[in-house]
């Protein structure tokens, strides 16, 4: 199988990083809506966006040997 459509299982680092990320992602966005406020149209899509920018951070890290099982 093609290692892109392979699940990932993280060691304990791997699941340190993948919650540091979220962590990351979480604040960068609370510090968004304290400037442009929690409510429209624009602020779903940045909620959208960087949750979709998150997986893919979570990917990059998760495809990395050293933080699998």
């Amino acid at each position: 199988m093609n290692t892109y459509f392979e699940v990932h299982k993280l060691n304990e680092k791997g699941q340190g990083l993948a919650k540091a990320i979220a962590g990351e992602f979480y604040g960068f966005l609370c510090s968004l809506e304290g400037m442009c406020g929690k409510e429209g149209r624009e602020m779903a899509i940045v909620r959208t966006k960087l949750e979709e920018a998150c997986f893919f951070a979570k990917k990059a890290m998760a495809n990395q040997k050293e933080n699998q099982v």
